[in-house]
């Protein structure tokens, strides 16, 4: 019982540090273009932003904006991964969510998908042109 009280107390502190951190929602979420790949001279920006924001436990939409030399790219794949890793300690396994974004038109993708408990999540945007990675951003979200 001590055991579990005491891994409960810190999850609670390590809560409270990443709210008191602004880790409350996404971190760069939407202002920064993201660091991605490229095609030839191509520079793909990325940016994503939750439904509500911070993004609860249960389903939420996600947006992402794909631009290309100011440009919008509407024939990409984009998609959503959420990422978690296993904590052995509070014997849970890692968690994982992919979520396909759908064009909506300007260079727009949106989605609804399920975050499967709060806490901090690894979210990666992939975004694919004929099976090709042409931009990707990496993101620390926290789930309420």
């Amino acid at each position: 019982m001590t055991r579990i009280s005491t891994a409960l107390g810190a999850i609670a502190v390590v809560g409270a540090l990443t709210v008191g951190c602004g880790g409350g929602s996404q971190q760069n979420s939407s202002s920064t273009p993201a660091a991605s790949a490229a095609t030839g001279a191509q520079n793909v920006e990325v940016t994503f932003k939750s439904e509500p924001d911070p993004p609860r436990t249960g389903e939420n939409t996600f947006e992402v904006m794909v631009m290309s030399e100011n440009q919008p790219v509407t024939d990409a794949d984009v998609s959503v991964e959420f990422f978690m890793p296993a904590m052995p300690a509070m014997k849970m396994a890692e968690m994982r969510n992919s979520i396909p974004l759908k064009h909506e038109g300007g260079g727009r993708y949106r989605g609804a998908g399920n975050v499967m408990m709060a806490g901090s999540w690894d979210a990666t945007v992939s975004v694919k042109r004929s099976g090709q990675e042409i931009g990707s951003r990496k993101l620390q979200v926290t789930a309420n």
